[in-house]
């Protein structure tokens, strides 16, 4: 027999076949008739008695074999004092981790012990088998992100004076306007963060007001009250539109998102966060709540800010391949789970805290105990949940760290004020949203609001809609969730535009773990709409794909001059946004990405029924 605990290896004579416990830790053969364990952790056998100690001599380690004289009928393992449901697989790719030598041996020889080098696993067997099944997606994981490793700062400080050079020509009334103002010394300086600084996405696109504003202001107030019900025609298009313009609007600084809401939205603005990722140690996560008015409000909104043009390290999350595999729930992108607060790469055991406890309620005191639920036994079962999950919480991370958790990390602040939103408004129903990486941060709120028994929450939840939006796990995880959000009647729409890359990142394949699922609305470059499960072509990859996105970037521009004159003034581009187009012709799919295609495919594109969840 062989009994295997890590490194060390124990031998009897009786081995017949092995059964393989755990991965990592523990091997043993059927039919054993002894099991051996380290003091520090512990192994039990039940259903069977235990013969003599004896202490093995052929080992640094201090270990002891104990007989069975009986069948063992169940076999359990503690190693270090974590149990199985802590223990979970993991993938990190690190760019930083070899060399250009090492680079170029995976790429050209496909050495995949090169490649290795690359990776960080739970397990080795992971990485080498990773290595050589997904080669080519990690290699341009690798190549991208050393790229844009390597201009990361050039990137920051390009957007600062872009950021500048716009503000100072728009709140100068362009060239003319501010070269008769430098003559006349009355030259406006642009001042940051002020509700006339404009982001670059916001001088891309110069849209404020929402196409169907009234109609949905109406359907709102019409639906609680009982009169009428949000319509297909009308309701659904509508809160698309109000979704695509909360993205966009993520973008701006909180006083800019504030102005509008109030000014041109006529709706409640609630707050604006600006929330930290302990990977990236700076507060890169931004995320803003709206109703659709102070009392008795009918609608909540949730918007993420999605990817910044100059923003390295939002780029290097959207080509990221790293992945956490959450237990029963399936494999998730590290890097947006950072991106919420759910952990750092840096400790992982910092994923298992936020992630693997059941019923999670670390901000317990600061989110308030009352269940949103009507019935009273609810709401004790509720509060004992609560009570419980908070002792849990305490013991894994420590009672100093909660208050800072709840206030600093997207998940975490979000949900504390979203719980105390819907208990304030008993009739209101919410939305989330976002844009690009914002849209991965928008279908991965309500994922994790799931994974923690947020149920009570998750009964009020209206929909999702993402556009441009990444993929986030894999099919597993797809699974899981389309029983959340696909029934009675789906919940989760996925806009896709044209030939945007970042919907078809990271990439995917036959054996490929990232996979999309929900609804996906698919509008090609004449902005017709198509239901689909998956966007067409996938991955980018191929030379006929080459060629027919570069001729659609042509047809592009073309329709970048004569759209105002088809569809109505309100649609004519900026220089700006033409401009764009036109250097997106080295790389069409990230011009596709701009969020004008997005807002222009949803007010024009070809109505078509969606069913959608009412109030």
């Amino acid at each position: 027999m062989v009994i295997r605990l890590r490194s060390l290896s124990y031998h009897d004579a009786n081995a017949q076949r092995e059964r393989r416990i755990t991965k990592t830790a523990v091997t043993v053969y059927e039919g054993s008739t002894a099991i051996g364990y380290w003091l520090s952790a512990s192994v039990f056998i039940h259903g069977c008695t235990r013969g003599p100690v004896t202490p093995l001599k052929d080992s640094s380690e201090t270990v002891v074999m104990a007989a069975a004289t009986s069948t063992p009928t169940k076999f359990e393992y503690k190693i270090n004092d974590k149990s199985e449901e802590n223990t979970a697989n993991y993938l990190i790719v690190r760019p930083e981790k070899g060399g250009i030598l090492d680079l170029l041996r995976y790429l050209v020889w496909a050495d995949i012990g090169s490649g290795v080098k690359f990776l960080e696993s739970s397990e080795e067997g992971i990485m080498g088998r990773e290595a050589a099944d997904n080669r080519w997606i990690i290699l341009v994981s690798i190549i991208v992100r050393k790229i844009i490793l390597l201009f990361g700062k050039p990137m920051e400080y390009t957007g600062f004076v872009v950021d500048y050079f716009l503000n100072l020509l728009f709140q100068n009334g362009g060239i003319t306007g501010l070269f008769v103002n430098f003559l006349q010394g009355k030259v406006v300086i642009p001042q940051r963060d002020t509700e006339t600084f404009v982001s670059t996405i916001g001088h891309l696109d110069g849209r404020i007001d929402l196409y169907r504003a009234k109609n949905l202001l109406e359907e709102l107030d019409n639906s609680v009250s009982g009169k009428k019900i949000i319509t297909e025609e009308t309701g659904n298009r509508a809160l698309m539109d109000l979704c695509i313009m909360a993205s966009k609007l993520a973008y701006e600084n909180a006083k800019v998102v504030q102005s509008i809401v109030f000014h041109h939205w006529k709706m409640h603005f609630v707050d604006f966060y600006n929330c930290w990722n302990d990977f990236q140690k700076e507060m890169s996560t931004q995320v803003f709540m709206l109703c659709d008015k102070p009392k008795d409000a009918n609608l909540i909104l949730i918007s993420f800010r999605g990817t910044e043009p100059f923003d390295a390290d939002d780029w290097g999350t959207d080509f990221d391949y790293s992945w956490y595999d959450i237990p029963k729930l399936g494999k998730v992108h590290m890097g947006f789970l950072e991106a919420l607060g759910m952990g750092n790469r840096a400790d992982i055991t910092t994923f298992q805290y936020h992630l693997q406890m059941k019923n999670t309620n670390f901000s317990h005191g600061y989110e308030g105990s009352g269940s949103l639920s009507s019935n009273t036994n609810s709401d004790t079962e509720q509060n004992e949940r609560d009570h419980c999950s908070e002792s849990e919480g305490a013991t894994a991370i420590g009672h100093k760290f909660l208050p800072e958790m709840v206030k600093k990390t997207a998940y975490y602040a979000v949900r504390k004020k979203l719980k105390s939103l819907l208990m304030e408004h008993k009739n209101a129903k919410f939305l989330v949203t976002g844009h690009s990486l914002g849209g991965a941060l928008a279908i991965l709120f309500p994922t994790v609001l799931v994974l923690h028994q947020q149920m009570d929450v998750m009964k009020r939840l209206l929909g999702v809609y993402t556009f441009g939006q990444p993929r986030i796990g894999n099919l597993q995880l797809a699974k899981f969730m389309e029983a959340h959000l696909e029934y009675p009647v789906p919940k989760y729409f996925r806009v896709v535009y044209s030939y945007d890359v970042v919907p078809r990142l990271p990439y995917d394949d036959k054996t490929f773990l990232y996979k999309h699922f929900g609804v996906c609305l698919y509008y090609n470059s004449l902005y017709i709409e198509k239901k689909v499960d998956e966007e067409p072509d996938p991955n980018f990859y191929g030379l006929r794909n080459v060629i027919s996105a570069h001729l659609n970037a042509i047809w592009e521009i073309i329709r970048s001059f004569v759209i105002s004159y088809t569809h109505g003034p309100e649609y004519k581009e900026s220089w700006f946004m033409v401009l764009a187009r036109i250097m997106g012709l080295a790389l069409p799919g990230i011009a596709a990405h701009c969020p004008t295609d997005y807002v222009n495919s949803v007010r024009l594109g070809k109505e078509q029924v969606v069913q959608m969840s009412s109030f």
